[in-house]
């Protein structure tokens, strides 16, 4: 029997590491060749990752919530024969070097340095507490004094895990504030800013912990905030003529192509003749240095059915005809909804384009995918009343229009660019030609 290292596959040139999320199989199982083994996730998608060959499952040597650099051996399977050129063979216990053992003892006196004096089960108020409780608080460094003061959910005013969790996520969150004086062309200013009042968690609330995607997205929308200098411009659009259109052809484009014609693929084709048009709104800012990137690749922000969202990336977007973006729309669309896309088909996005109007919006103010500089909301195709201009006069008409928020980086993007971009997008939509073939 030959022991195979079972190792975390490259992912994409810019992903270096991943979370181990779930395991798919037990120690004992059989697994087939390309059966999936272990459940993944890095900060750009989740995958799972199959075994190269057939045979049992012996050892897992890492666990749920670990991070695992890519290349590391993260399980070993027992297969029948010996082992090939390409199969890698675990070292024993006895294989490890001087300086690991050296190394091992060295963390082993650490860890044993660090534990601190026992937390009483039983407090001098009667209260008591668990042995959970107890070895989280020692762990996290809360003394019984302070375990006195935390409201407990539990039966009898027990303190429960929630209940200590949340008051160390209130704890690290709380940051106090020191008065500030300013001075204003002499005049003294005291401005007293006083702390954050840490949320007071009773039996009745429910503490939910934030999801892995979900804690990445709300540190990459703060970070994108906190960077860029965020402004916005609006413009409603008249997409009567792309309405008619594509109720005319959309049956006829189902039976020939085999594809749904949505109108979000005729918007992202325009978006993409737009941005050829103005090349410095397709850049990246490094410091002090401007980007401008040769390649036009469309994001597409797309809700996963656990709210959280992901942007797929349209490459080439520019090179695509009507059918091609169709197409690609489609396929990353309905492979975002099932977790199924590819680490490189999120990357390398250089200008982002969310719908909210899927949602019923009118508009929206949407957050810069970093490192790009803009993004582009598009807001609910609505009939509205609306004044149409004829060679015979003015007249009230119903049309279908819609608005466009544009959001860009006032670092590098002014009030011009950015509004001439969404002005050229509305010439080429209101300019479509009900008469033309796809």
């Amino acid at each position: 029997m030959a022991r195979f290292e079972l190792k975390l596959p490259k992912m994409g040139e810019s992903v270096a590491e991943a979370t181990i999320t779930a395991w798919l199989k037990d120690i004992g199982d059989s697994i087939e060749l390309d059966e999936a083994v272990v459940e993944i996730a890095t900060d750009k998608v989740d995958s799972e990752v199959p075994s190269e060959v057939a045979g049992t499952l012996i050892e897992i040597l890492f666990e749920k919530e670990d991070v695992v650099k890519v290349g590391d051996t993260i399980a070993v399977i027992e297969i029948e024969g010996e082992v090939s050129e390409t199969e890698t063979v675990i070292d024993s216990p006895n294989s490890i070097e001087e300086p690991e053992i050296v190394e091992l003892e060295k963390s082993i006196e650490k860890a044993v340095d660090t534990i601190s004096v026992p937390i009483s089960k039983t407090s001098d108020s009667g209260k008591f507490y668990s042995p959970l409780v107890r070895n989280i608080a020692q762990t996290e460094g809360i003394t019984l004094e302070q375990l006195e003061t935390i409201s407990g959910s539990g039966k009898d005013g027990r303190v429960t895990k929630k209940d200590i969790l949340a008051y160390i996520k209130n704890r690290e969150h709380s940051s106090e504030l020191s008065p500030t004086t300013v001075s204003l062309e002499g005049e003294v200013l005291t401005n007293s800013i006083q702390s954050r009042v840490p949320i007071s968690v009773n039996g009745e609330d429910e503490i939910i912990e934030m999801s892995r995607m979900g804690k990445l997205i709300a540190k990459h929308m703060v970070d994108s905030v906190q960077t860029s200098a965020h402004v916005q411009s609006f413009i409603e659009i008249d997409v009567t003529n792309i309405v008619k259109w594509r109720d005319k052809v959309k049956d006829a484009f189902m039976k020939r192509e085999g594809q749904k014609l949505t109108f979000t693929p005729i918007f992202m084709q325009a978006i993409a003749s737009t941005i050829k048009k103005y090349p410095l709104i397709n850049i990246a800012v490094e410091g002090d240095t401007i980007i401008k990137k040769k390649h036009i690749n469309l994001g597409m922000a797309a809700a996963l059915p656990d709210g959280n969202l992901i942007v797929p990336v349209i490459k080439n977007a520019d090179q695509l005809n009507l059918v091609g973006m169709t197409t690609a729309v489609n396929d990353l669309a309905n492979r975002a909804r099932t977790n199924a896309l590819k680490p490189d088909e999120i990357q390398d996005g250089t200008y982002t384009v969310t719908n909210v109007g899927s949602f019923g919006s009118v508009m929206g103010t949407p957050i810069i995918n970093q490192p790009q500089v803009a993004i582009l909301a598009l807001g609910a195709i609505r009939k509205v009343p609306a004044v149409i201009e004829t060679s015979e006069g003015d007249f009230i008409g119903i049309r279908q229009k819609m608005f466009v928020s544009h959001s860009y980086d006032h670092r590098v993007v002014n009030g011009a660019l950015g509004g001439m971009f969404i002005k050229t997008l509305k010439e080429i939509l209101e300019s479509w030609n009900v008469d033309q073939d796809y």
